[in-house]
């Protein structure tokens, strides 16, 4: 007997789950004004690479700020899958987005703790960052009351002034490690300037961790984030907390960045016209064509986290796009959710209505988009927003939709 299908049921419900997942892919990437593409082998790549230069100390992975902009879900997977044992988070929300996909990692929250929030943290089984006497005494309390044992890492400061206990008041309870159930299991402090090697404040934070860390004795040390990894084998102690190196952004600035690119950013063209020479382009009439122009219009603006600054005018160039393989500079001020670029060098019709212009990817990274915006490759990746459609490769990702463009406008005659 051949049973049909209902005729009254929606496509979806008669697909598989992983073919329900590719429609509703290649749906959202077909209407959306952007897409943006992770790839978690990437990330794996370049964790294993930090992880190489850092042996014997173990690599963690930073992250918090939803793995800076690439999926905290996605990330955590993958990295766990490839061996990762540990992670830091900033919050009690990320803790949570973290043990969702990975039940047997150790989880660190940088923010702290608070007597509020110990059964969250008993729940979630991650440890508190504990910067302050205060939380100190907090945390000693909650975990008498209840017998939670779950530990906790002590944050020095060494110079950054910004969260951690003073080096006197880590010595005020290096006693208390003497006493066989201490819980504490990490110490840990945050460098300055890791991405200047020449740093001056460099070797003294370094020595003085080195000093007030050998008083913990039995337990682990933790001084670098990815810039510091490269500093030496004097700076890497028992583990390193790479973050943003994971993504790509280059923790050495001053040399080639040895990390693997993770986004590409994508968006559509959604309008091509001719302007005259002499004409202005985008708001306060700031940047005006020198030559008759084709533009083309871009559906991505600050909005979606491409800063304003980005933007260029009649004495200053702002930064490039890619389209049809060739760098395109933006012509004029960047808008909410538009951007306008100068296409007019490249071949007729290769800025078509429809096809898609490379904003990171291709050579453009998210360190030179960086430098366009007045920030850093951080910013940018945490940036990111919620319009475009997010696509991921490798790790344990299903192979993804070709990315879909809307019809591109018939072919018209060369001008």
């Amino acid at each position: 007997m051949t049973i049909l299908p209902d005729p009254n049921a929606s496509v979806a419900s008669l697909l598989t789950p992983d073919a329900a997942k590719a429609a509703s892919l290649a749906a959202s990437t077909a209407t959306a004004p952007g897409i943006l593409t992770i790839d978690l082998d990437a990330i794996v790549s370049n964790w294993r690479k930090l992880e190489k230069t850092a042996v014997p100390a173990e690599a963690a992975a930073v992250v918090k700020g939803d793995a800076y902009g690439c999926g905290t879900g996605p990330v955590t997977r993958a990295l766990a899958g490839a061996g990762c044992k540990t992670f830091f988070v900033a919050t009690l929300g990320e803790a949570a987005a973290v043990r969702a996909v990975a039940p047997d990692v150790t989880i660190y929250v940088l923010d702290g703790f608070f007597q509020t929030t110990g059964d969250e943290f008993a729940r979630l089984n991650c440890r508190p960052v504990i910067g302050d006497l205060y939380e100190l005494a907090e945390w000693d309390v909650y975990c008498r009351r209840t017998g939670w044992s779950g530990g906790a890492a002590i944050h020095i400061d060494t110079g950054m002034n910004r969260l951690g206990l003073t080096t006197a008041e880590a010595q005020s309870i290096v006693p208390r490690i003497s006493v066989g159930d201490h819980g504490i299991t990490l110490v840990i402090s945050h460098l300055v300037a890791a991405e200047s090697p020449n740093h001056p404040i460099n070797a003294k934070q370094v020595t003085a961790f080195r000093e007030i860390a050998s008083l913990f004795t039995g337990v682990p040390a933790s001084l670098s984030a990815s810039s510091g990894i490269f500093l030496g084998s004097q700076f890497q102690f028992d583990l390193v907390r790479p973050g943003a190196a994971l993504y790509g952004v280059n923790p050495t600035p001053d040399a080639d960045n040895p990390m693997q690119p993770v986004v590409d950013l994508k968006a559509r063209i959604v309008q091509v016209r001719n302007v005259e020479r002499g004409d202005t382009v985008g708001y306060g009439a700031t940047w005006s064509a020198r030559r008759p122009t084709k533009i083309a219009v871009l559906s991505a603006g600050y909005a979606d986290g491409y800063f304003r600054a980005a933007g260029s005018n009649d004495g200053t160039r702002g930064a490039d796009v890619i389209i049809a393989g060739q760098r395109c500079p933006v012509a004029g001020r960047i808008s909410m959710d538009l951007l306008a670029v100068d296409v007019t060098d490249l071949p007729p019709n290769a800025a078509r209505r429809g096809h898609m212009a490379t904003l990171i990817g291709d050579g453009i990274t998210v360190d030179e988009l960086g430098h366009h915006f007045g920030t850093i490759g951080y910013e940018v990746l945490t940036s990111l927003g919620p319009r475009y459609a997010r696509v991921y490769t490798g790790g344990d990702a299903k192979p993804a939709a070709p990315l879909a463009s809307a019809p591109a406008e018939p072919v018209a005659p060369a001008n």
